[in-house]
Formats: structure tokens, sequence, C-alpha cells
């Protein structure tokens, strides 16, 4: 992944004029999305890592090759066990690479609050049974349409969570991570200790070493044994994408014919990109970037053994996620903040729904957005529910995260097919107004039922179970020793 982000850089451009060819391209991303400039002038890139026992292009992989990648048998379920959001802000001075523990339970649209690894494979399933049922045969184009629907979900599922609107799309195969790593010499990396687990083969010494491989994909795929499970293994994948931007920025390694032949052919057999994208321009955009300005850092979390449906989770709110993306990215993309943009926020209009039971709160939070310059929409009241919802229409989390914003609590925000271009709902639930704040100001202090309504009340706190992650910076300068 880190190739197709920074590894073009330094390299002479006729050369790699024909370089992604051969790559898979996909049609998933939302209309007016993935072209060369994002709406609000920074990008935001979804990084994906498949479970998949295919290339690309649906042919399945030989056992010979699944026995050296230790894959095992599949279980039926496509799942994506690498997920990073790669932010660049408009000045193109650095790039922010968040990580998403892969059994992060989140809200997926259309299919309830599941483990986000599952949204791809859930919907990639749906189509499968609705082309089926359609009369279609072909697996081919089963294949290439249910993957696109997988590819959909997944995104509007990241989109929900980190309310930030995706740009571009690329994922790549276990196949993929083997022939990359071998085609760049391998990758430096570094254990605070001896390692050896036999379900995913990684066996390593204590210290720096160079993997690539087989035990490369064990070394980022590992996490029995480790003292955080999943969370450890994030921290894995994040060093090694930094080690293999290092790697390439460093050593000029596309500057040797052979290695850059077999990347090529790496990329074509194992990466999808989405339809549209110009990487060949964007590296060329990225190219001032060097180690230290490439950063790695995984979403808060709050329990790691969050005991649901779907068996263990890690609890994420996505209220928390956003503030602490925006807290990485925001400031670096010079922009005003949202709720003062009046201009910006002329352009939508918001409808606000009271599903709190405090009366006259959606009609005092409707004239509070309009003084921040919103359009005013139908205020009324909503069937009762805890959290607050910011629903946005296809393509347009942007509008959902300036509402968001000016309300100035905690909200999820997430798609809602049905509503306009240019319209937004907000739906306040039972945590709306947020500790702190005057609930007269939003619209009254009596709840529905004559109860006086919770003010300055400190929000219940997560159940914390094992260590969780400190969220420490890692960059490509240098090799971080880690679990």
């Amino acid at each position: 992944m880190s190739i197709l982000v920074v590894s073009l850089t330094g390299y002479s451009w006729a050369a790699v004029e024909g370089f992604l060819e051969g790559v898979v391209v996909v049609d998933v991303l939302s209309e007016g999305a993935g072209g060369d400039q994002p709406a609000d002038g920074s990008r935001d890139i979804l990084l994906v890592g498949m479970d998949s026992r295919t290339d690309a292009k649906g042919n399945p992989l030989p056992q010979e090759m699944l026995r050296k990648l230790r894959a095992g048998v599949a279980d039926g379920e496509l799942n994506t066990d690498t997920l990073i959001l790669l932010h660049i802000p408009n000045d193109g001075s650095k790039a922010v690479a968040l990580s998403m523990p892969r059994d992060s339970y989140v809200e997926i649209p259309g299919y309830g609050q599941h483990k986000i690894n599952s949204a791809y494979g859930r919907a990639k399933t749906t189509k499968e049974r609705e082309l089926r049922d359609a009369g279609v045969t072909d697996p081919q184009q089963i294949d290439v349409q249910s993957n696109e629907a997988g590819a959909k979900s997944l995104i509007a599922t990241v989109e929900t969570l980190t309310g930030r609107t995706i740009d571009n799309y690329a994922s790549v195969n276990l196949l993929g991570f083997y022939e990359i790593t071998q085609a760049i010499g391998g990758v430096d990396v570094c254990l605070k200790n001896a390692v050896s687990d036999s379900y995913s083969g990684a066996d390593f010494a204590a210290g720096q070493q160079t993997i690539s491989g087989a035990e490369a994909l064990a070394f980022v795929r590992q996490r029995h044994g480790l003292p955080r499970g999943d969370i450890d293994r994030v921290v894995r994948q994040q060093v090694f994408m930094a080690g293999l931007a290092r790697k390439v920025i460093s050593a000029g390694t596309l500057a040797n014919p052979q290695k850059f032949r077999n990347l090529k052919t790496a990329i074509e057999n194992s990466v999808v990109l989405n339809e549209g994208w110009d990487i060949i321009d964007f590296a060329n955009q990225m190219s001032d970037l060097t180690g230290g300005q490439i950063e790695f850092h995984t979403i808060p979390v709050g329990s790691i053994g969050l005991d649901t449906p779907d068996g263990s989770a890690v609890e994420v709110d996505p209220w928390q996620v956003q503030q602490f993306i925006e807290g990485l990215s925001g400031s670096v993309d010079d922009q005003k903040p949202a709720e003062t943009d009046k201009a910006g926020n002329a352009k939508i209009t918001v409808t606000v729904l009271n599903a709190a039971g405090v009366t006259g709160m959606a009609g005092d939070v409707s004239e509070r957005l309009a003084q921040a310059g919103f359009a005013t929409g139908q205020v009324g009241n909503a069937a009762a529910r805890d959290a607050t919802v910011v629903r946005h229409a296809p393509g347009e989390t942007d509008a959902a995260r300036r509402v968001a914003s000016a309300l100035e609590g905690p909200a999820h925000i997430e798609v809602d097919p049905t509503l306009a271009a240019g319209t937004v709902t907000a739906v306040l639930g039972a945590d709306f107004p947020p500790p702190g704040q005057d609930a007269s100001a939003a619209g009254g202090g009596t709840q529905s039922g004559g109860q006086p309504a919770a003010q300055n009340e400190a929000p219940p706190q997560p159940q914390q179970q094992g260590e969780q992650p400190k969220n420490d910076t890692i960059t490509a300068d240098g090799v971080t020793c880690v679990n």
C-alpha cells in the first residue's frame, strides 16, 4: 500500500508511464469522488488488506502458494483484516495513516452493529445471492459485481465511523503482500522479544531483522501470543508499512530494472484501485514526502474485550474517533472551522428532530444552526433513541461533519440514501446536550415525562479490559521495536 502512495517518486516518469496498465480498477466511490481534486482539498484514501485466497482477477491461488502463505482453509467469509485511512492535507506536506482494528464494533449501513472487518463480506454475500436469484450464472460477473458491492459497503462503514469522505480506494490480497515484499528486497523490522506462533507461522528472534515473502505475511498477521492481541497486530502492520515506505524512499528501490519489473507484476496480480484514480499524477504530487512526514496512529478504543452477539470485539465511539482525526489532521488542513464558515453552511439545509424528549430542544437547536449560517429545514419529533445521529446524502459526509461540529456534542454520522443532495437530518438523542452544556440552551430543562433533564452528568465510561493502545506516533524515520 505504501508503494502505491509514495514509491513512484524519484524514478523516471517515462519508465512508469505504463506501470499500472494491468491493475484491476473498480467503480466503488460516490459520484464525484475519486478524481484528481477532492472537494475539500485534502485527500482521504482507504487502504485495505484482504484475506482473499484468489488474485485480483478472481483466479484461485495454487495450493502450493497457499501452503507458503499458511493461509489455511477459507471459512467462506471474505474479511478485511487490515484497514487504514490515509489522510493527506491540502499542501501534501505530510501523511497521517490511521489504523482501525479489524474487530472494531461499528454501524454497518444496512446491516446494523457488527465487526468492521465483516462489512465487505456481508455486502458481497448479499449481492451474490441477489445476482443468482436474478438468473445470473457467469461466475466472473458475479465475482466482479459482488466485490464492488463489498467495497462500497466497507467504504460507507468507514465514512460513518470516521466522518471523512473517501476519495480513493486501494486493496491488496495475501498474494500481493507476499510478492511485493519480495520484489523490493524485504523490510527492516524490530521485535522487543522473540516470538513463535503456530497459527500465523511467525517465528522470529528478538531485535532488528529483514523479512519478506511468507515471513513478512506472518509478521503482520500474528495476534496469538501478543500482549494486546489485535491491537499489537495493528502496531505490527504500522511499523511494517513505515519500513516499506522507508525502504523505497531511501534506497531508490525502483531504480533497479529487475525489481521494478517484479514489483509491476506483483501489483497487477494483487492490487485493486478505484476507477479514475491517476496514481502516477498523485505520486508526483506526493514527491516531497519523506520518512518523517508519514505518521501512523491507531483510532482510540474502549474495551478490547467487548461482549457482543458477534463474539468479543473492540469498542469504539465514532464521536471520539472523529475528534481524534480532527486533532491529528484538521489543523494541518488550514481550513476555517466548519461552524464559522457561513458561506459554506448556507448551502446545507438542516432538518432537526427531537428524539430525546426534552421540550423545545429541536426548535432551539435549529435556531442555533441558523445562526451558524445553515438553511433551516423541518423541525419536529422522532422516535426516542439514545444516541444523537447526523444523517447525510450519499457522498456528502463533509456536510454532516459541519453540522456535527456546530452541534458541539457527540453525534454519529451516517449516510441516508433517501436524503436529497444538500440536505442533512440531525436527530437529537438522549445523549444531547453533551455533558457540561446547559440543557436549557439546547431547548429547555424538562423531559417529556416531567422529570428534570440531567445536566452536567458525566457519561458512563466504557469498561476497560486489557491494555489500551497508547497512540504513540510511528513514522518511517528509523526502525521502531514492537511487541
